[in-house]
């Protein structure tokens, strides 16, 4: 390890030594100390070396939230491999593009997922190992296997050595794999331990996937602080309540519409929710003083994305209400017009980020990772401004990354308009985000129909449905005789919008 860097496996090795008998890793079939942690990583480690990982190697996991999580995220930080969370939502043939897109040699997947897999195989020739969480057969080896493999030491590794390979949405219909660093998770959970005052003492509740950014960032930023790690594999409102007043958890994250669904929990009597003093999220501001009224705690705004890893600024709602946060102490933020000059205070630009938590660039896209760091600044595509005391203030998304956020996912409507484009009866789409009581934000398809053709709401749906993930799929759907053009022909998104938006 060179002199200046700290790695994520340093995080086990440094809790294995401090707090070495305390729960690290809690489920509902086991706990899981600090010491223990470290110990089966390392084993991990050694079954991996000797299926000959190497440095830089890519492991692929496909996996609903398993405690088994943390041994192995463990285990390939100490051999210094690559780690590509896949989003189990996704259909099929987006699991088989991350893959080809990044080509691991290995696939860690839990049972529900392995007939994907072995399905995908014929296409995917790089990968050489196939591992589950399950009990193995038919060419998967049980993760228990990795469990008792001979303990290595690590390999040198930096601080600014990719760790994890994100798969953003998918922009122009492709989606991009952000390289996150060892050091970009270290400083980004170093930031908000600081912000929320978090202590060994502390327990969070992984609701949300370890595949997002803002899972895998809950997850860690507990374990770094020496404190408790619980999971749930699946989340349900009544039983992340129990869990919550059970286990006295302090801390969740969250997107719409899980603290809703919480909340009228507790005004059930079903829970109490008096220990959590942190909630950390998007949602609506009615939520969110919901949750404030009951006076245990406070509700944390936040900026940032995967390529920011997911906490850009960050602020308590108490603070300034309805704002996107202020900028973390690692964070430099500044707003700039369409030429990348700086804007006056309180002006609508584009967000730009400076900093230890900007992620390395795009997996294979040299040249779009040039453009999106260009001038030193990391280039958002998001709209905002900053108000006189720093405060940052969401305004959307430039044209060319418009972006839908139903429930925390990010849905390129380009990439859903492939897709209803597909359909026989459809001659243009346009899709925008609206408002949602739900999710926050809704999927609309405003669509033009080929002359005498046919076709429903449900039929649309449903067709989007069956070619990507079920999220992606738009909950609402209008029919019309023709959709607004710009000068150039081509669709007014804005327009649209303002029309069919609603």
């Amino acid at each position: 390890m060179k002199v200046r860097s700290f790695t994520v496996y340093d995080i086990y090795k440094r809790n294995a030594t401090l707090f070495k008998q305390r729960v690290a890793i809690q489920s509902e079939n086991e706990k899981v100390t600090f010491g223990e942690l470290f110990d089966r990583a390392n084993r991990v480690a050694g079954w991996l070396k000797g299926k000959g990982i190497r440095k830089g190697d890519r492991i692929a996991v496909l996996a609903k939230n398993d405690p088994q999580f943390f041994p192995l995220l463990g285990g390939i930080a100490a051999t210094g491999a690559i780690m590509v969370p896949i989003n189990f939502r996704l259909s099929p043939e987006e699991i088989g593009y991350n893959l080809t897109n990044t080509e691991p040699a290995m696939i860690v997947v839990d049972p529900d997922f392995e007939k994907v897999i072995s399905d995908l195989r014929p296409s995917s020739t790089f990968l050489k190992t196939f591992v589950t969480f399950g009990t193995g057969g038919e060419n998967y080896t049980p993760f228990s296997s990795l469990l008792k493999g001979e303990p290595v030491a690590p390999v040198e590794i930096e601080g600014d050595d990719p760790f994890i390979i994100m798969h953003t949405a998918a922009v122009q219909g492709k989606p991009r794999g952000a390289m996150i660093s060892h050091h970009n998770l270290v400083f980004c959970t170093i930031q908000n331990i600081a912000l929320m005052g978090l202590t060994s003492e502390d327990s969070y509740l992984n609701i949300l996937p370890l595949f997002h950014i803002a899972g895998m960032f809950g997850a860690l930023v507990m374990m770094h602080v020496g404190g408790r790690n619980v999971m749930i594999s699946k989340f349900d409102p009544k039983l992340a309540g129990k869990m919550i007043d059970q286990e006295k958890i302090s801390l969740i994250g969250e997107f719409p519409p899980i603290l809703l669904q919480i909340l009228d929990e507790q005004a059930k009597g079903e829970c109490t929710l008096i220990s959590l003093k942190n909630v950390l999220g998007i949602d609506m501001q009615e939520t969110i003083k919901r949750f404030e009224s009951l006076g245990v705690g406070q509700y944390w705004l936040v900026y940032g994305q995967t390529e920011t890893m997911g906490l850009t600024s960050v602020c308590s709602n108490r603070e300034k209400a309805g704002c996107a946060g202020k900028p973390g102490p690692l964070v430099n933020i500044k707003i700039v017009d369409e030429f990348d000059k700086e804007v006056e205070t309180g002006k609508v630009g584009e967000i730009l980020v400076q900093g230890p938590l900007v992620f390395l660039g795009y997996w294979g896209e040299e040249e779009l990772s040039k453009h999106t760091f260009r001038e030193g600044w990391h280039h958002t595509g998001d709209s905002g401004r900053l108000d006189e005391e720093g405060y940052l203030w969401f305004a959307g998304r430039k044209a060319e990354k418009e972006l839908i956020k139903p429930g925390g996912e990010n849905v390129y409507p380009v990439e859903v308009e492939k897709v209803i484009l597909e359909h026989t009866s459809v001659q243009e789409v346009s899709v925008i985000g609206v408002p949602d009581p739900k999710f926050g934000e809704g999927i609309k398809a405003v669509c033009v129909l080929k002359p005498n053709a046919k076709l429903s709401e449900k039929e649309l749906i449903d067709f989007v449905a069956g070619k990507i993930a079920r999220y992606k799929k738009p909950g609402y759907v209008q029919f019309v005789d023709g959709l607004p053009k710009k000068q150039d022909g081509s669709i007014d998104r804005p327009k649209v919008k303002e029309l069919y938006g609603k």
